[in-house]
């Protein structure tokens, strides 16, 4: 399986002590270089940026077409990470971009991009029986300040 992630889920599977269960659902998995800076440069995330670092399953790889980057940035207002993530996709024709932000989504699913989220990767993972009660982890994400509407929450 051929999968590119955004920034937010990688930071929130940190956060909740769970990122090993993205390498134990899909191997490997692609960011995009402005993704990976997103997650290194930040000096307030050292933490998250020495596993991101040391995760052998994480490959960084560099964008090409600059111009379609570009164009979602400026026409349509989303971050670098975000607009390198659906480019990255979409140019290798990824099984999965595992990105959270409903903007971003929307344009992905337009572009016809196989999607899902840090919630869907979960519900996922309950499913395959990977990790237990959901509750708790959904918890864990609120306690470290990921948003996540009451709709999905219940």
């Amino acid at each position: 399986m051929l999968i590119v992630s955004d920034t937010t889920p990688i930071i929130s599977f940190i956060k909740i002590g769970e990122l090993d269960l993205l390498e134990d659902m899909y191997g490997e998995i692609i960011l995009p270089e402005a993704v990976f800076k997103e997650l290194t440069n930040n000096p307030s995330m050292s933490r998250e940026a020495k596993i991101v670092k040391e995760s052998s399953f994480l490959k960084v790889k560099k964008i090409e077409n600059e111009f379609a980057v570009k164009l979602l940035q400026k026409q349509l207002n989303l971050g670098a990470g975000e607009s390198e993530a659906i480019v990255l996709a979409d140019i290798l024709k990824a099984d999965l971009l595992i990105i959270d932000e409903r903007k971003a989504r929307g344009i992905a699913k337009n572009m016809e991009i196989n999607i899902s989220g840090t919630l869907g990767i979960l519900v996922e993972a309950k499913r395959q029986k990977k990790v237990g009660k959901l509750k708790s982890l959904l918890d864990c994400l609120l306690s470290n300040n990921i948003r996540i509407s009451k709709k999905l929450y219940k």
